[in-house]
This record gives structure tokens, sequence and C-alpha cells, in this order.
């Protein structure tokens, strides 16, 4: 374990309903394979919310959440590498793992029974857990700190390493490119990054949506049609039609019906996280050999291909950037679907902060 530290201000939840507020943690120094980033921005996602309000299992307190991280390089260990004082570094989802079993070998960290998470995971220096984002700075071994492109924006670049690589990383690994037809189920947080993605993988993209009120930002976005699926006779329309579906939904909703959009052979992958068990008669996959899988982010290397991707090709998320001071209502809004798409904390705000 490393023994020296230093104080690191943030934003921690001491409980599920005490709201997030100015504390101060203890970062490790730097090993010599460590990284140190002072954080500019970070993302706000889902699943820092879940946390928070310990609805993914018990969450020990304080917690601070945070993973859709993007800053400067300001201290690197003896052995490091790959970055310098100065770079710009990104940190996911994920900040550790065993790299000796056959996952971490193929690039795939994140199927690693010993995967550490970037914020609540077992951290091996100091013994206790990990914190995350909602703070100045943060200290990572090397293999998982990755290179953000300089051209850019940063505090739409932040959400990229989850919400990001969560998209990027189905699409890829299903191989869809030109001549597919793909369905993206949500105009969210996941599915504004899907429809990017997709549009720029080179499909004929297709969104599914309940609001009608979205089918003009759906186009903006990139989407070559919108379908309302309330409507039975628009979804009828799409039947047999689609290669691929991307669904991001986390709310309960009617998969089976999406299932028979897709062609035969065809494949929908669940992205999203739904807190009932969702209904799938054997039909809807038996007949025509449709596939029904899911996906969950992806290996350092895969990420870091879609950070360059999205520097190749200029894609960032939607944003709406906030003071951190402003957390516990972008709380509220994120839970009542009240922001285009994502919310990024500026964590300079952090400076004026009362610790």
């Amino acid at each position: 374990m490393s023994a020296a530290t230093f104080p690191c201000r943030c934003f921690a939840a001491s409980a599920a309903d005490s709201g997030l507020a100015a504390h101060t943690i203890q970062r490790r120094e730097p090993t010599d394979t460590d990284v140190q980033i002072d954080i500019l921005f970070c993302g706000i996602c889902h699943s820092d919310y879940h946390t928070v309000k310990s609805e993914w299992g018990p969450t020990k307190y304080p917690i601070v959440p945070g993973h859709e991280i993007i800053g400067r390089v300001s201290k690197v260990g003896s052995k490091v590498a790959k970055f310098k004082v100065g770079d710009l570094a990104g940190v996911g989802c994920l900040v550790d793992s065993d790299m000796t079993c056959d996952h971490c070998k193929a690039g795939n960290e994140h199927y690693c029974e010993k995967q550490v998470w970037t914020y609540g995971g077992a951290d091996r220096h100091s013994g206790g857990q990990t914190q995350g984002g909602y703070s100045e700075s943060i200290v990572v071994d090397q293999h998982f700190v990755l290179r953000v492109p300089e051209n850019l924006n940063l505090s739409a670049a932040a959400p990229l390493l989850c919400a990001g690589i969560t998209t990027y990383s189905p699409l890829r690994q299903w191989k869809v490119g030109p001549g597919h037809k793909v369905g993206v189920v949500g105009l969210g947080g996941l599915g504004h990054m899907g429809v990017k993605f997709a549009k720029a993988f080179g499909a004929h993209v297709v969104v599914f949506t309940t609001s009608p009120s979205k089918k003009e930002d759906a186009l903006r976005l990139g989407a070559h049609e919108v379908v309302l699926s309330t409507e039975k006779a628009e979804m009828k329309a799409k039947a047999n039609s689609l290669d691929f579906i991307l669904d991001t939904v986390s709310a309960d909703h009617d998969v089976p019906a999406l299932l028979r959009c897709l062609r035969p052979e065809g494949t929908l992958v669940l992205v999203g996280a739904p807190s009932k068990p969702l209904s799938i008669p054997a039909f809807s996959v038996v007949l025509g050999r449709r596939s029904f899988s899911g996906s969950n982010i992806g290996g350092i290397a895969e990420t870091q291909e879609m950070l360059d991707f999205c520097g190749k090709h200029n894609i960032v998320a939607d944003v709406e950037v906030i003071p951190v001071q402003k957390i516990n209502e972008a709380y509220e809004r994120l839970h009542k679907q009240d922001v285009k798409y994502r919310f990024t904390i500026d964590m300079s705000s952090l400076k004026t902060s009362n610790l």
C-alpha cells in the first residue's frame, strides 16, 4: 500500500439522502507507474446518481462519484513512459485490474474478475475504496489513463469516457458500417451518442422514441428516420427492416416489438439497465434466428480507439456545463430526464467551494 498521501478537495455524498457537498479526501502520492491529473471537467452519468442513491447495491459512504474525467497531467512517476506533465488526459470507468488474466491480456480489462471501478471499487493502494472525478485531481496507473485529442471541446468530450465507449463498443463489435440499417432506441445521454457514432460509421440510422418532440433533434443529430414507438402503424412499417438495434433505454419497454423490427439474423444489443427483468418470449428470437445481447463499456485499447475516432471526426456529446455547486440540482433534473443530453461539471468551480 502507498503510504504517502495528499489532501484533495471534492464533492461527496455522505448518505443516500444527503445530497452532495464539499468534502476533502486523501489521494495517494504517485507511485513509479502513476499519473496525477488535475481535473478540468467531469461528466455526470446515470451510474453516479444510482450509486449515490445506493440503488445498485449498498454504497459505502462517503462516496465521490465521477468516471468521465478529463484534465491535465500534473505529475508522473519515474517509470511512466506514456505521459508527461502538461499532457491532456482522460480517465473512464476503470482504474485497475489484475493485468494477468486472459481478459486483461486480450485488452478486455472490463471483463477482469478483479476490475476496479473508478469510484466505489477496492483500492489496493489505500486499502479503502476508490473515489471518482468530482474532485480537483486523481491519481491512476498509466495503463488506465487515456490520451484525449487536443482538438475536441473538452467539456463536451468528457462524457465520451463512459457514454461514448458504451455506445461505440457494440457498434464496433457487431461491425456496423455502410449498407447497414441501424435502430437506436431512446434519445438520451447514451442514445444521442449512438446516433452520432452509427452515422459516422456510414449506417442508415433510425431512431425509436416515445417522444414526438424529439423528432427534430434526432434528425439534427444525424438520424435518417424517426419512429414513434407508441404508434403501432409506424412500428409495423419497420418490421423485418433493420440489421442491428442499439437499445439504450433503462425503463421498462416492449423489447419483443423491437425484435420484430430486425431482419432475420439481426441483433439487438441492450446498453441500458432496466431495474426490472425484461420479458422476452422465445419466439421473438427463435423465429428468424434473431439475437438479443448486451454490452457494457470496453477495454482500455478500444476506449483509446474511440477517442481517436472522435478526434478525427470531431464527435463529442451535447452537454450542459454546470459549476459543481449546482450538482444536486443537476441530479434532480437528471432524474426527470431534463437535460440535452449530458451534464458536465466545470471542476475549476471547486476552488470557490467552502471546505
